[in-house]
Parts: C-alpha cells; sequence; structure tokens
C-alpha cells in the first residue's frame, strides 16, 4: 500500500466515513446475526462499526503485520484476529451468520481470485446468511490513488453476474459514489421445499 493510501485507511475520517455514509446503507437490509466474518479488515476502519451489532466478529486480515495491530486493539473484546487469506479460509463449512468485505476486493489482483474469496465467504456463510460490502467503483483518479498498489475494481453488471454465478441469491447491487451489496445464501427450507406446507 503507499503512503497516501495508508494514511488515508488509517485515518479518523476515513473511519467516520465509513461509519456515518458507508455502512449503514451497506447493511440496510441484512440481518447480520450474532456471529459476523470480516474479511481483509485492513486496519479495522469498519470493525469498530460492525462489532458493536453482533455478539462475535471474526475478522481474517491477510497483512500479519495489520492482524498483529488489529489483534493487539481488540485483545479481550468481541473480536477474534485471525492471520490468513480470504481465498482459503480455515473455518468449517457453515460457521457464520453472515461476512462483512468493506472496500477490500479492488484489492485482490485477479477476477478469479476476487471469486474464490466470494466463494470461500459463500462456503462459510449458514444456510440464509448474508455477504454485505462496499467497493469503489472505477475512476481514473483513483486508478492514480492506487499507483504502486493492487488495484482490481468491480465493475458492477458483472459483479452481479458473477454473484449469482457463485450460488448467492437475493442479490441487491447499489451504485451511487461507491458499489454497495448484499447478497444471501439459500435457505435450507426454501431449497428443501418445506415451506410449501
Amino acid at each position: 500500500m503507499n503512503n497516501k493510501h495508508a494514511e488515508l485507511c488509517t485515518s479518523p475520517q476515513w473511519a467516520a466515513h465509513l461509519h456515518d455514509n458507508v455502512l449503514p446503507v451497506a447493511v440496510a437490509r441484512a440481518d447480520l446475526g450474532k456471529e459476523l466474518l470480516e474479511v481483509g479488515p485492513g486496519p479495522g476502519a469498519a470493525t469498530e462499526w460492525l462489532r458493536a451489532r453482533v455478539d462475535r466478529l471474526v475478522a481474517v486480515e491477510l497483512e500479519e503485520e495489520a492482524a498483529k495491530r488489529l489483534a493487539a486493539r481488540y485483545a479481550g473484546t468481541n473480536v477474534e484476529v485471525h492471520h490468513g487469506s480470504g481465498t482459503a479460509l480455515e473455518f468449517a463449512d457453515d460457521s457464520f451468520d453472515s461476512a462483512a468485505s468493506f472496500t477490500m476486493l479492488h484489492h485482490v489482483p485477479t477476477v478469479a481470485l476476487q471469486n474464490r474469496v466470494l466463494a470461500e465467504i459463500l462456503r462459510v456463510l449458514r444456510p440464509g446468511g448474508v455477504l454485505v460490502g462496499a467497493d469503489s467503483l472505477p475512476s481514473h483518479s483513483l486508478h492514480e490513488f492506487h499507483e504502486g498498489d493492487v488495484y482490481n475494481p468491480l465493475e458492477p453488471a458483472s459483479f452481479l453476474v458473477r454473484l449469482q454465478t457463485l450460488g448467492y441469491v437475493d442479490i441487491t447491487i447499489g451504485v451511487g459514489g461507491r458499489l454497495t451489496f448484499s447478497a444471501h445464501t439459500e435457505d435450507f427450507y426454501v431449497v428443501s421445499g418445506a415451506d410449501g406446507c
């Protein structure tokens, strides 16, 4: 991450922007349940807001130093930090009620790896679980801002198809100043036909 990028992502202003403008919109339709997985929390700008809405938050961070800082920051709280990759989550199937990814997916270098992250999240979500998130939209200024960093922004129309192809249902994509999304797993009772009684 270049210096400009690191300064922004760790600033109180960025956290306030997420808390006031991004997270409430992205989570508006979602029931987060009791246990949430946050993939790619970085410095934890979204973590504080999210953890107040669940009993347990498990954060998985790829960068070792960022994971150590986050673990120290949240020691003794309802946040559990793991150093690992979203492409190979260490959790069993059906482990979480919800998952979150905020301004992280554009740092995943290829569409195939982004899809792997999304597939892994789907695997660890319980039936009826939800993935919520937000990311930046492609722009020339953001491309310049990410100079020297991985920058692989999401294209909204193809992102919707990608989520459907992976097996998510009840998908909502919002496009404004940013991309927000929520996508659910199949509910066991709907899949089994049990709701027909």
